[in-house]
């Protein structure tokens, strides 16, 4: 029996999560499925230019299953945009990392999911104080 894969730590969920070619009615298109994953190999490497070692470090897997990611997403990447097919960010195996952060008036600490605010427009829930990251 084959174990379950390991999740990988993603700190950025899409906002934005379908993407098709302009002029092309929605129903006439093929679709290209990417991981949620996948998109966050695409960030780190090639919007942040991390080496692949820090990729890696920061999603809590190998370099070799990092760039195995990579190879994926940028191969259904180039499908899309090539053959005229729809994007679709969806799914995967992956959990989204959080942010730590403390009150600063009553001191009790918060984990708050990447995605959930910058951290200096939060306010603690149980007083209404400041937070600041920890």
């Amino acid at each position: 029996m084959a174990r379950p894969p390991k999740l990988r730590r993603v700190e950025f969920k899409p906002e934005f999560t379908y993407f098709k070619p302009a002029g092309i009615p929605k129903r006439e298109l093929e679709e290209v499925v990417l991981h949620v994953e996948e998109v966050e190999a695409i960030r780190l490497k090639d919007l942040e230019d991390l080496e692949q070692e820090a990729c890696a470090e920061r999603m809590h897997i190998s370099r070799p299953t990092f760039q195995r990611l990579l190879v994926s997403a940028r191969k259904k990447i180039a499908e899309a945009l090539i053959e005229g097919k729809a994007l679709r960010v969806e799914g995967g195996n992956y959990r989204l990392a959080k942010r730590h952060f403390r009150c600063v008036t009553c001191q009790k600490e918060l984990d708050v999911p990447h995605g959930k605010g910058r951290g200096w427009e939060l306010s603690c829930p149980h007083c209404g104080g400041s937070v600041r990251r920890i």
